[in-house]
């Protein structure tokens, strides 16, 4: 939207040089000369910003000010005058002023100090917006999201949530497939039972047996008796990360748990019987390796009752600025850092940006860029190198499928083409083939471009 803007000033020349150099900025003016007529103005509507002289009759500058914030807090204030002492400039600055400016002015520096305030205000309005989708997540689910796909895969671990079926959640690491576990548990019928993770591919066969199944005392040298996990997670959720990396022995161990629904601790003749809602999850394409005979099948579909696949953070990028932020809000405080706001130069390179790492990834850049930040926005500069060269660039599978050279070269032309400005003369020096082979290969992919 167009911002409005409040000029103040009783000099007839000075008010009309304002009002004509920030029209042609494109802002909607109001303009008076007249202190009590502001204090009208300010009475009847909200401006975005407010420009007033210090000194004036009736009703000056500072009086602006302080009526200015009380009503409208968020409004913007710049203050001009002749008397350009120090001490006039702290007290406008203590009572809220965004600026201070001198007269005689340029208008150069007026246009950079109005659009800066507007800036500062823009990012206060996006900072509050974000906070209120980030309120609106409290109590309902631990997930984070505004896009569309991800609602509807929330709407679904809903449904299925409460029927205490097994569950599989596949996608790429740091898409946050525990969380989603998590939130299946909370959401399902057991909510105040254990909820027990464990990374399978952490463990070699034998201790992953025995963080499972446990074993009795006694069962070998020095064994003092441990309850595995299976049993540790009775009447709750065991969450079985990366369940792709078990051995095929084990899988047939875990299969007749899963199946008997008991287990058998190592050392023991007597099997406990068990009651465990199994979620497993994999960054691996799944069907191929039931294909491959690298996972067995029986066991698959026992896990696999409902699939959820969780899409990369590269394909919601809606969600970046949301969930920057709250990462930034759950940063900050542990740092002890006065960091509040993102940039939008800096929301524009995360925005841009391929993140292999996914949601881990980006948790990871605001944490480091929060531990660099000395004031209270987090700036570009405050980002990886790598990441505000965006030399990085990540290939994934689609759709289960890995992506065609054809298609992988026409998205990399396009993309230099665009890092070229169109210009496809430069852009074919960068791909280094000549302008004609560029052409034919845009007239191939249906691109042409004047």
């Amino acid at each position: 939207m167009t911002a409005r803007l409040l000029l103040v000033d009783d000099e007839k020349i000075a008010l009309r040089n304002l009002e004509h150099v920030l029209s042609k900025e494109g802002y909607q003016i109001t303009a008076t000369q007249s202190g009590p007529h502001a204090l009208e103005l300010l009475d009847g509507q909200p401006f975005d910003l407010v420009l007033t002289d210090m000194k004036m009759d009736k009703v000056d500058g500072m009086q602006l000010l302080r009526r200015c914030k009380a009503q409208h807090p968020d409004t913007e204030v710049i203050m001009i005058t002749g008397y350009a002492t120090l001490e006039t400039a702290v007290a406008a600055m203590k009572e809220g002023a965004f600026h201070y400016i001198a007269k005689p002015f340029r208008l150069d520096e007026v246009r950079q100090t109005v659009a800066e305030a507007l800036e500062k205000l823009r990012l206060k309005r996006e900072n509050r917006a974000l906070r209120a989708q980030l309120d609106a997540f409290e109590g309902r689910s631990r997930v984070i999201t505004r896009d569309g796909g991800m609602q509807k895969l929330l709407d679904m671990a809903r449904q299925v949530a409460p029927t205490g079926c097994n569950v599989l959640i596949t996608g790429e690491s740091g898409t946050g497939k525990e969380l989603f576990a998590r939130c299946l548990h909370e959401h399902g019928g057991r909510p105040d039972g254990p909820f027990l993770a464990i990374n399978c591919g952490a463990f070699n066969e034998e201790l992953l047996a025995n963080e499972l199944f446990g074993h009795e005392k006694g069962a070998f040298t020095g064994a003092v008796g441990k309850t595995g996990l299976l049993a540790a997670a009775h009447g709750g959720t065991l969450f079985l990360d990366e369940v792709t990396e078990m051995s095929l022995a084990m899988q047939v161990k875990l299969l007749r748990a899963i199946q008997e629904k008991e287990v058998l601790p190592v050392g023991s003749t007597r099997p406990q019987k068990v009651d465990v809602r199994f979620i497993a999850a994999s960054n691996r394409d799944m069907k191929g390796w039931v294909a491959d005979g690298r996972f067995r099948q029986d066991l698959y579909y026992r896990l696999n009752v409902v699939n959820l696949h969780i899409p990369p953070l590269s394909q919601r990028r809606e969600d970046i600025p949301l969930l920057a932020q709250h990462f930034l809000d759950r940063a900050a405080p542990v740092m002890g850092k006065p960091v509040r706001t993102i940039s939008e130069d800096a929301l524009a390179l995360l925005k841009a940006y391929d993140f292999p790492g996914n949601v881990r990834e980006l948790e990871n850049i605001i944490e480091r860029g929060v531990a660099l930040c000395q004031g209270d926005t987090l700036e570009a500069a405050h980002l990886p190198d790598d990441l505000r060269d965006l030399t990085i660039r990540a290939f994934r599978r689609r759709d289960g499928r890995v992506v065609p050279l054809e298609e992988q070269e026409r998205e990399y032309i396009l993309w230099v083409l665009d890092e070229a400005r169109g210009n496809q003369t430069l852009a074919a020096q960068m791909l280094g083939i000549d302008r004609v082979s560029l052409w034919r290969k845009l007239k191939k992919y249906g691109e042409e471009r004047g």
